[in-house]
This record gives structure tokens, C-alpha cells and sequence, in this order.
């Protein structure tokens, strides 16, 4: 006996649900409800239309306070910024940005040569852009600059572009301003995609970026920044290169001219490198004793500064240098417009990737600490920061992952720390930028190296996806390979086409299963994954694990036949060659009837009790005629052949083999949308399982999916909403209740009037044997008692032949006069026709007479001679 839990019980304390589980292994379920197809369950629950609901008019109402949510809506820094705690936050927003501006200045003037621009313009993109991202931006904690990634895609255009004779031609400037020119401009142009897909609510494109591929991504972007940085630590001069296979042609130029590498240079990349990881490792071992990491990088750059200074590396050991850092800031300047159509593609491809990154750190932060980032207002801050900054020679940034880690880890708790920190970059800019004119730019190259061990250690994620998901480790590694070959514009594009490629390709092969009933359960699982599930009798349920849309909709109909265990092509194939037989052989007979002298004559009378009128077939004008005799015999003929067709065309009746199941469910739980196709494929199971004698039922399907059929026409005569359940078990046990002999499968009967005292097993037969009076009448609803039945029956016989003899017993007994029809005798005993009443059989077909559909319309059966007497002395 179950037990009953009361969920929202004030006095109980709240458990564990896992340690409530443990306690209670005997807890039951008990659950009583009349079973419900999809009819009935729309009646129970009232079912409607749900209401339509127009946000468009939402978008043209003014009023004040939809001013003011637009407002914040669009500029968050209203928002945030008057509830600021200040003695809370304002000392960890302090040193947090204190901390990332150090650490943003060496890597503003690494990523700036990373991108083929003089280190100056990295500072640039390491303030204006922040500062705006303080005003527009959603995230509080992720640290928007420079970053490698966008650095190294800028690079590869300008490398690229600059290389055009015409191009420079053009511009009339030299290589560094053209490079310059095409940064700035491509950022202006990224900021316009940006700022656009965010106003349109374009912010879930980021969702088609899934998880491995962002991340094979940056791994493929990490090789091929480091790549581009060996030239600086071998103080090598290499041809520039762009497009296809120009990171592999890269590569291999490096290894030949590996023997002309400048030792100075070397040597001072592996110090550098050395004294970053060690200090890293340090920060890793003490990270809870020290308030705040040690600032590696920073004093990399200051020591190794005042070194090249002071032992003039430049000039003794030719180790190349920043050169000189101009001090102030630069007016802005208006992009070319000329070079939007060169850059279009490529700005897409930046747009896209920053702000993936960008919206992909900020959730996970936005996660850690309980607040919301908005996806769309993240696309408009990122699309300003760089909009504007273009205008300021600033190129395409997005978020530092190292950056935003630091910025968390050491207090950070708006972007508050954000503004401190493009502050102290400004402070930078404008008075101290030409103390680093001396640093070697080796040592940068190793800042952003050591910086990229991050990313690097993402090639463990192949190990992780092997044995979690294969078809992401596939994802994973086509990125990978197509990135690294056709570099990170054309890479990226394989990879957004691939990935949904892909989705589609997991839906046409979806898992396909035959499910059986968990013993003692309302529960249906696979028999492969669950050996206790027991197949119930007669029934088989079927469940795909995707949709069925035009995609797959040809395997998943194919699929029910398969997994059945029939060979259903085959089944058809004979039970269409037999019937053709059968076809054959009765337009055989018909015409050896026909040819053959006829002795007997018979009148076929039809009777309409539905409308009231009575006819007889052949009769004109309430005159009944006589019908020659071969057309009278082909007449009843034909009525018998009709009668007996449905029999005929029974599986049973040609002699083939009935499948083991009569019903089957399709599970439709997983159908998340309904097309044409869909609606298509699901009538055609219907009509081929009822070809084999199989009757098909629908469960599980959900409220807005059945919508979708009904607005699509599935639902006629022969389906209705009745072969639709609640649930797999509601559907099996109507099966059960309902096999072979529903409510929709033809039942032929055929009725003899004659009188039940006739027959030899009187009221038992009347009531057991299709054709006698009581059977007809107890089929389908509640059964009628054998004498009731068989009384109605005859009473209503007697009625309508009256009726019918009284006014045409003079017109038939003329015709069959002039024609002296030769009957068989019905019965042995009775050799003189005169002295029988039952001599000469006519057949009536009253209409009308059961209008439940599983019965045919029962043939009736009269005699000549009851024709000719008086009615009552006929009986």
C-alpha cells in the first residue's frame, strides 16, 4: 500500500531528495484516471486555442517609464552606477584595475606587432575602447582590449592587403601607415556589424558557435600566433605571405633560415620567456599567501628595458627594438570608405568571433556571481568600442581571457576596475610611453607565447571528448584542421557550416527502438538497455529519438516496418498477386454464368429505412418489372460477391500469414515540430500497417504539436483524434481492449430471417452465430439479450415486408410467372417446391438497418412463395 508524501509540509523539515530516496525504497505510486485519448482529454481539460500575443505593439507605446527601461536598457552604467558601494567595492575595483593595466601594457604593445602595427597603437586599443565598454557594457568583471586571437586575424588581413601594389598605390602612404589605415578602417567596419546585429536581436547567432568549436578555434589561433611570433625570437626577416596554406609556407621558411637567427635576439627571448614562467609558477604556489600575483610581466618589461638601455643591445648584439613611442594622444581620423567592400568579409568574420569570446567569458562570470548578461547589449557595447575607436586608429579588440581571470581573482567586482585601468593606460599614453623605446621586441614576442599556455593546454580536450562525445570531438577536430591550413577567416567559415551540417546528419540517423513494458509499470523502455522489460502480447511500440521532418522522413517510415520483425514489401507483394488472382477467377465465373443457360430466376429488392422510401431494384415508378432471367441471376450475383469482398481481402482469406502484432504505437514524445512532409509520412504508416491487418496508434504527443496536425489536415474519417493518447500506457491498454475486432475494423454480417424456431439451436445459436438475428443487434456497444435481439430483429422484418408485399405482391408474382424460374431445392427433405414455404430465396437489402460501421449491411433473404400467400399465412 503506497504511501502518501506531502511536498509542501511546514512542520516536516526539507530533506535531501537523494537521502529521502534512500530511506524510502518502498515508496509506491499510486495514480487512478480513466484512460484518455486525445478527444477526451480536450474535453476534460477544456482545451482551446492558446492567445495570440502581439509584441510588436509593444514596440510603438510611449510612455515614461518605457523611456527610462530603454534608457537603461541601453546605457547600464545608469543603472549600476548610483547603487555603487563604495566602501564594499571600491578598494578591490581599485587594485583589480590597477593589476590589469599592468598587465595590459605589455600585452597592448605585444599584440599590437602581432597585428603588423607599430606597439603605440596597441595602447591606443587599450583605452578607448575600455572606456567605452564601461559606459554600454553588461558584464561586470570581463576586461575588454587587446587580445591575440584579433590580433592575429587583423594581421593577416593587412599582411595581405598591404601586399597589393595597387592598394598602396592608391593610399600614396607608406607600409606602416597603409597598415594602420586598414586596421582602423576594419575596425569601424566591425564596430557597424556589431552595432547592427545587436539593434535586430541578432545576439543568438552566438549560439550556432558551440563549445568545442570556440575552442578548437582559439587552440588553432593560438598555433598560429605562435608561429608569427618565432620570426621575433629568431630575429629572422620573412617574406610576408597571406591566404591558404600561408601559416604552413611560414613555418617551414622558419625552419630554413633557422641557421641565420640572431643569438642576441634568442638569448634574450629565452631569459624573458624563463622569468615569466617561473614567475607565473610562483603566483600558481603562493596565490593564498600573496595579496596580489605578482606582476610578471610588467617587471619583464622594465627589467629587460633598462638592460637593452644599458648594455645597448640594439647596437652590439643586434637585437631589434620598439623604436620610438610617440607621447600624447592622436586626432581622429575618418576611415576610408573605399575599403569597405575589400574588408566586408573579413569584418564579418572578426565581428562574430569577438564576440563570441566576449559573450562567452561574460556568461560564464555572469554565472559564477549571480547576475545577468544581456546578449544583444553586449553586441551593441563591444560594436561602439570599436566603432569609436576605429575613429582613434584603434584595431578590432575583444576580451583577454587572462585579463578578465585577473581582474575577478583580485577583487574586481564592477567595471569600475575597467576605467581604473584605461586610466592608468592613459597615464601611459601620455607621459611615459617613451621610457619603453628601448625594449626588445623578443621580449615580447615571449610575453605573448608564455601568455598563450592556456590555450594550448585546450589539445587535452581531445582526450575529454573521446570519451564524453565523439561527434564534438569531430567538431573539434575539423575546426582544427581546417583553421590551421586555410587560416582563420576561411577556417571559421568550414566551421560554422560543418557544425549545423552536422545537427542535420545526427537527425537522419537517429536511434530507433521496439520498447517494451517495465514489469509492474506504467513505464516502457528498450529491451537492449532494460533485460527485465517484458513485450506486451499483440502490441508494439515504437520510438525514435528525433524528429520527423523532411530530412529523415523517408527512413524514420521505413524504420516502424524494419524494426517490427515483418517483412512487410513481401507481405504486400503477395497479398497484391493474390488478390489479382482472386480478381481473375471471379470474372471468370461472372462469364461462364453468363454463357451459360440459366433455369432459375431471382428478384433482388432493396429496402431504405433510413429515408423511409422502399425500392426495388429494377422497378420504375413504384411498378416492379420483370428482369430477364440471366440479368436477375447476375444481380443477385454481384450482391453476394459484394457482401462477401472485405472477406475475401483478409489476409486470412488468401492464405497468407498474420503478423504477430495487431496494433501499433508510435511514440511521438520526441516530435518537437510538424511539416507537410511529417504529416505526410505519418498518414502513410497508417495506411500500410492497415494493408497487413495492423491498427496504428499515436501517444505522447505534445498539445502544440497536435495544433500543428490539425492546422495541417491529418486528421480525416479513418484517423481521428481518438488514435491519439496521453501516454504510451493509455495507448497499449486501448490496444489490448480493442485488437483485431475495433472499433474500425470492417465486420461483415450476413443475415438469414429465417425464424429462430427454425433452427435447430434456437435461442444458443441467435445470439453465437454471425447471420442469425440476435448477433447483429449485440455487436459493437453493450450486448442485447439473445431473445430481445432476435425479437426485434423479426419484428422489424415483419414490419417492412408487410409493407413492401402488400403493395408489389401482384407485380412479382407476374414476372415470376412468365419467367417459371428454376430454383434448387434448399433442402434435401423437401423435393416439391409448392409444399415449402422457402422454396425460392429472394434478397432484400435493407439499409439502415445497423449504422455502426464494423457491421456491413446484412443481406436479407426471402422466398417465392412467401411472396405469393397471404402475409400471415406466409409465416
Amino acid at each position: 500500500m503506497g504511501r502518501k508524501l506531502s511536498v509542501l509540509d511546514p512542520d516536516r523539515r526539507p530533506r535531501d531528495t537523494q537521502a529521502l530516496l534512500s530511506t524510502a525504497p518502498t515508496m509506491e505510486l499510486h495514480v487512478e484516471r480513466p484512460l484518455l485519448n486525445q478527444e477526451q482529454l480536450e474535453q476534460l481539460g477544456h482545451w482551446g486555442p492558446a492567445p495570440r500575443t502581439h509584441q510588436w505593439r509593444t514596440w510603438f507605446q510611449c510612455s515614461r517609464s518605457r523611456a527610462h527601461g530603454l534608457l537603461l536598457k541601453h546605457l547600464p552604467v545608469l543603472g549600476w552606477l548610483p547603487h555603487y558601494r563604495v566602501r564594499e567595492w571600491l578598494l578591490g575595483d581599485l587594485l583589480s584595475g590597477l593589476s590589469v593595466a599592468i598587465m595590459q601594457l605589455p600585452q597592448g604593445l605585444a599584440y599590437a606587432l602581432l597585428a603588423g602595427l607599430p606597439p603605440v597603437f596597441g595602447l591606443y586599443s587599450s583605452f578607448y575602447p575600455v572606456f567605452i565598454y564601461f559606459l554600454f557594457g553588461t558584464s561586470r568583471h570581463i576586461s575588454v582590449g587587446t587580445f591575440a586571437i584579433m590580433s592575429v586575424m587583423v594581421g593577416s588581413v593587412t599582411e595581405s592587403m598591404v601586399l597589393d601594389e595597387d592598394f598602396r598605390q592608391a593610399t600614396n602612404s607608406t607600409i606602416d601607415d597603409a597598415r594602420v589605415q586598414l586596421a582602423s578602417t576594419l575596425s569601424v567596419l566591425v564596430g557597424l556589424f556589431q552595432v547592427a546585429l545587436g539593434l535586430v536581436q541578432f545576439g543568438f547567432v552566438v549560439n550556432y558557435l558551440s563549445e568545442p568549436l570556440v575552442r578548437s578555434y582559439t587552440t588553432a589561433a593560438s598555433i598560429q600566433v605562435f608561429i608569427s611570433q618565432l620570426k621575433y625570437v629568431f630575429g629572422l626577416q620573412l617574406s610576408s605571405r597571406s591566404g591558404p596554406l600561408s601559416l604552413i609556407e611560414t613555418f617551414l621558411e622558419v625552419c630554413r633560415k633557422l641557421p641565420e637567427s640572431v643569438v642576441g635576439t634568442v638569448v634574450t627571448a629565452v631569459v624573458a620567456g624563463v622569468a615569466l614562467v617561473m614567475v607565473k609558477i610562483l603566483n600558481e604556489k603562493l596565490h593564498r599567501c600573496l595579496p596580489l600575483p605578482i606582476p610578471g610581466e610588467l617587471l619583464t618589461l622594465i627589467a629587460a628595458t633598462g638592460i637593452s638601455y644599458g648594455v645597448n643591445l640594439k647596437g652590439r648584439f643586434d637585437v631589434d627594438v620598439v623604436g620610438t613611442i610617440p607621447t600624447g594622444l592622436v586626432a581622429p581620423m575618418v576611415p576610408n570608405p573605399q575599403l569597405f567592400a575589400k574588408l566586408v568579409g573579413n569584418a564579418f568574420a572578426i565581428a562574430v568571433v569577438g564576440f563570441a569570446i566576449a559573450i562567452s567569458l561574460g556568461k560564464i562570470f555572469a554565472l559564477r556571481h549571480g547576475y545577468r548578461v544581456d546578449s544583444n547589449q553586449e553586441l551593441v557595447a563591444l560594436g561602439l568600442s570599436n566603432f569609436i575607436g576605429g575613429f582613434f586608429q584603434c584595431f578590432p579588440v575583444s576580451c583577454s581571457m587572462s585579463r578578465s581571470l585577473l581582474q575577478e581573482t583580485t577583487g574586481g567586482n564592477t567595471q569600475v576596475a575597467g576605467a581604473v585601468s584605461s586610466l592608468f593606460i592613459l597615464l601611459i599614453i601620455l607621459k611615459l610611453g617613451e621610457l619603453f623605446q628601448d625594449l626588445p621586441k623578443a621580449v615580447l614576442a615571449a610575453t605573448i607565447i608564455v601568455n598563450l599556455k592556456g590555450m594550448l593546454k585546450q589539445f587535452t580536450d581531445i582526450c575529454s571528448l573521446w570519451k564524453a562525445n565523439r561527434v564534438d570531438l569531430l567538431i573539434w577536430l575539423v575546426t582544427f584542421v581546417a583553421t590551421i591550413p586555410l587560416n582563420l577567416d576561411l577556417g571559421l567559415a568550414v566551421a560554422i557550416a560543418f557544425s549545423p551540417l552536422l545537427v542535420v546528419v545526427r537527425t537522419q540517423l537517429p536511434h530507433y527502438s521496439i520498447l517494451r513494458q517495465v514489469p509492474d509499470t506504467d513505464i516502457y523502455r528498450h529491451v537492449a538497455e532494460y533485460s527485465g522489460a517484458k513485450e506486451v502480447p499483440g502490441v508494439k511500440v515504437f520510438r525514435s529519438s528525433a524528429t520527423l521532418y523532411f530530412a529523415n522522413a523517408e527512413l524514420c517510415s521505413d524504420a516502424p516496418k524494419q524494426r517490427c520483425g515483418v517483412d512487410f514489401d513481401r507481405l504486400l507483394a503477395r497479398k497484391k498477386k493474390r488478390l489479382r488472382k482472386q480478381e481473375l477467377k471471379l470474372k471468370r465465373q461472372r462469364k461462364d454464368k453468363q454463357a451459360a443457360p440459366s433455369s432459375g430466376s431471382s428478384v433482388s429488392v432493396s429496402v431504405d429505412t433510413s429515408v423511409g422510401d422502399i425500392k426495388g431494384s429494377g422497378v420504375e415508378d413504384s411498378r416492379a418489372k420483370a428482369s430477364p432471367e440471366n440479368e436477375l441471376e447476375d444481380v443477385a450475383v454481384s450482391r453476394q460477391e459484394d457482401a462477401k469482398a472485405p472477406d475475401v481481402s483478409t489476409l486470412k482469406a488468401l492464405g497468407l500469414p498474420r503478423p504477430d502484432f495487431h496494433s501499433l504505437i508510435l511514440d511521438l514524445g520526441a516530435l518537437s515540430f510538424v511539416d507537410t512532409v511529417c504529416i505526410k509520412s505519418l498518414k502513410n504508416i497508417f495506411r500500410d500497417f492497415r494493408e497487413i491487418e495492423v491498427e496504428v496508434y499515436i501517444a505522447a504527443c505534445h498539445s502544440p504539436m497536435v495544433t500543428q496536425l490539425e492546422a495541417g489536415h491529418f486528421f480525416d474519417a479513418s484517423i481521428t483524434k481518438q488514435h491519439l493518447f496521453t501516454s504510451v500506457h493509455d495507448a497499449v491498454t486501448f490496444a489490448l481492449q480493442h485488437s483485431r475486432s475495433g472499433p474500425n475494423s470492417p465486420v461483415l454480417v450476413q443475415l438469414d430471417l429465417y425464424p429462430f424456431w427454425y433452427h435447430p439451436n434456437c435461442l444458443k445459436a441467435s445470439g453465437s452465430t454471425p447471420g442469425r438475428p440476435g448477433y447483429w443487434t449485440g455487436q459493437g456497444w453493450n450486448r442485447i439479450y439473445c431473445v430481445a435481439g432476435v425479437m426485434i430483429t423479426t419484428t422489424m422484418t415483419l414490419v417492412m415486408g408487410r409493407a413492401m408485399l402488400q403493395r408489389w405482391r401482384s407485380q412479382v408474382t407476374m414476372g415470376l410467372d412468365d419467367y417459371k424460374p428454376s430454383i434448387p431445392d434448399q433442402s434435401p427433405q423437401m423435393s416439391d417446391s409448392s409444399s415449402t414455404p422457402f422454396s425460392t430465396p429472394l434478397l432484400i437489402q435493407p439499409h439502415g438497418l445497423c449504422d455502426c460501421p464494423s457491421h456491413g449491411k446484412p443481406s436479407v433473404l426471402v422466398t417465392q412463395s412467401l411472396l405469393s400467400q397471404p402475409f400471415g399465412t406466409a409465416l
